[in-house]
């Protein structure tokens, strides 16, 4: 693809994103749900078509799976407008446990840049387990699968780290956004104020971190293979 028509539709998906992004958090912060609702079923499309503008097939099996990610992401997304009753929360879990499997597989080959081996890796495993432990009252037969979540949720943001330290903040923040939907499913005494605005603010941050971090990892792989192409 032509790199200026390549930069065009970056730009154009990245101009879209963001307008979309002041819609959605603006209609969560007015309370405007059937707005929300509609704005959050493009968010991930427009991220997936951001990564794709910014990386050269063929594509790696980093941005590959990265985008199987954002396709769960947007399912779970738009789970609970299209299943009805009380399913639609087992249904979106499960698309969201899906897409951490996937961020898991992505990012498993940059283990040994991650803090999986450093004692900053307590950090996380404190956050998992205090997030269990505050569930756990109310979770009941649900226990057993928040734990399973809990532990690839986790897993995800830890390798995240491997990736750079924006792709390790994002990580980060969509680990906060699952805890607060967790905590706010779980514990009758979370009640923050606006929950969905910040649920949403940290949820939506830490994909684009996490697509960033991933579109800059997949450049930083590629550059020796150009320039060698380049000396022949």
């Amino acid at each position: 693809m032509n790199l200026e028509l390549q930069s065009r539709r970056a730009v154009a998906a990245a101009a879209a994103f963001a307008v979309l992004v002041v819609v959605h958090l603006g209609a969560q912060l007015a309370e405007a749900d059937r707005l929300a609702d509609v704005s959050q079923w493009f968010l991930m499309p427009l991220l997936a078509a951001i990564l794709v503008a910014v990386t050269a097939a063929p594509r790696s099996a980093l941005v590959r799976t990265v985008l199987v990610a954002l396709a769960f992401s947007w399912l779970g997304d738009t789970a609970p407008d299209a299943v009805d009753g009380d399913s639609a929360f087992m249904v979106m879990i499960g698309c969201f446990l899906l897409a951490q499997l996937a961020y898991v597989t992505a990012f498993l080959p940059y283990r040994d840049r991650s803090v999986l081996r450093r004692p900053a890796v307590a950090g996380y495993v404190l956050a998992v387990v205090l997030l269990v432990a505050a569930c756990a009252p109310g979770a009941g037969a649900l226990l057993v699968p928040a734990l399973v979540y809990g532990l690839c949720l986790g897993a995800m943001a830890v390798l995240s780290t491997g990736l750079g330290a924006v792709a390790g903040v994002g990580g980060a923040l969509f680990l906060a956004s699952d805890a607060m939907i967790a905590l706010g499913a779980f514990a009758d005494w979370f009640t923050p104020p606006v929950e969905g605005f910040w649920v949403m603010l940290t949820y939506i941050a830490g994909q684009a971190l996490l697509v960033y971090g991933v579109a800059a990892a997949d450049r930083t792989a590629a550059t020796p293979t150009a320039v060698s192409s380049g000396a022949r």
